[in-house]
């Protein structure tokens, strides 16, 4: 059996004259989890959406388990039912006139199965979200959560190859939502499901994914593990969009050397090319360390939040944010010394 699930080539989306979807290319592999990041109006949700078989794509190829979904060049484009592929929206499209039996029932309905497979694969599928002992509830009396565990119930009760994630979980509260990630990350894995997700949520993004592919305005930015997209952003989009980081602007003086501005020589991991470098929030220390790279300046501000404390710091080569553990507090005004390793100094593509 092939490794790859899903494989996207040179996936062109148009609307009109506007183009959504620009000529992104990727591959899905068996038991996955990857996800689609970015903004509103990236693209992410039109390629989640082409292929399951929703939107038309221009151009490019879809394949699923080396069958051509899609295929331009050979005018073939097989329609969703026929996917083999099931959908969680993000309004998680839950009928209120029906029990949560019933829904959970409706595909396989569909599909016209016996009652008795019915009945197995609803129960299986409603022990898996642990709302067995909702099942004869009106859907309308369910909470948001509940809600969402119905559809996610619906869209494994068939045994689907592949499961697409549209924004699930983004209609839930905070707290709800940080529940849910890491019960969708559990089933995942116990089913062995090859799943696509979309959502604009970076903290979820990193939390429940294998890879993570950053898109901005139609394109692929970057592809990798969350840690390397995290770690280490080739561009100054992925820097910024996902987590936060300071954009130090400079020059490269020489192979890992860089002159930020205001003469502070920093040594950086990366290309060996441009002029900006990103250090993420959570990587820099207050203190003089041994070694490279400090950063003599102040406190120019300082904010309480909760789990960290976030201080606004006025450098030679501009203002630093820094977010360090809510002990030690430094007073606004303080002079300082930061203090961050050469690792987490990545010099950001041009």
């Amino acid at each position: 059996m092939s490794p790859t699930r899903i494989e996207v080539t040179d996936l062109v989306v148009r609307y009109g004259e506007q183009i959504a979807v620009h000529g992104v290319s990727f591959t899905v592999g068996r038991g996955e989890h990857l996800t689609l990041l970015g903004p509103s109006g990236c693209g992410k949700t039109t390629t989640l959406r082409a292929i399951a078989g929703l939107e038309q794509p221009s151009a490019g190829s879809i394949r699923i388990d080396g069958q051509a979904m899609y295929d331009a060049s050979a005018r073939r484009n097989i329609p969703a039912e026929q996917r083999g592929v099931s959908m969680v929206f993000q309004s998680y499209a839950v009928w209120p006139h029906m029990t949560v039996y019933d829904n959970v029932a409706y595909g396989l309905r569909v599909r016209k199965q016996s009652a008795a497979d019915i009945k197995t694969h609803v129960e299986r599928a409603l022990d898996l979200v642990q709302m067995r002992h909702l099942a004869d509830r009106a859907a309308s009396k369910l909470s948001g959560g509940q809600q969402q565990r119905v559809a996610l119930a619906r869209a494994i009760a068939f045994s689907p190859t592949v499961v697409l994630f549209d924004e699930p979980l983004s209609n839930l509260d905070a707290k709800l939502r940080a529940e849910m990630r890491v019960e969708l990350r559990e089933l995942q894995r116990r089913l062995d499901i090859t799943s696509v997700y979309v959502t604009h949520d970076q903290e979820e993004a990193l939390a429940i994914s294998d890879r993570v592919i950053v898109m901005n305005v139609g394109v692929i930015e970057q592809i990798g593990t969350p840690e390397d997209i995290y770690n280490r952003p080739r561009s100054r989009f992925v820097a910024d969009f996902v987590g936060s980081a300071n954009l130090i602007k400079g020059k490269v003086t020489g192979q890992g050397t860089f002159e930020a501005e205001g003469g502070a020589i920093l040594k950086t991991v990366g290309g060996t090319a441009g002029s900006e470098v990103a250090v993420r929030t959570a990587y820099i220390d207050m203190v003089a360390q041994p070694g490279d790279n400090q950063l003599a300046g102040h406190v120019r501000q300082r904010m309480f939040h909760g789990d960290f404390v976030q201080y606004i710091v006025e450098c030679a080569c501009g203002r630093l944010i820094v977010r360090r553990p809510p002990v030690n507090l430094l007073e606004e005004g303080a002079p300082v010394t930061l203090s961050f390793s050469p690792e987490h100094t990545v010099l950001l593509q041009g």
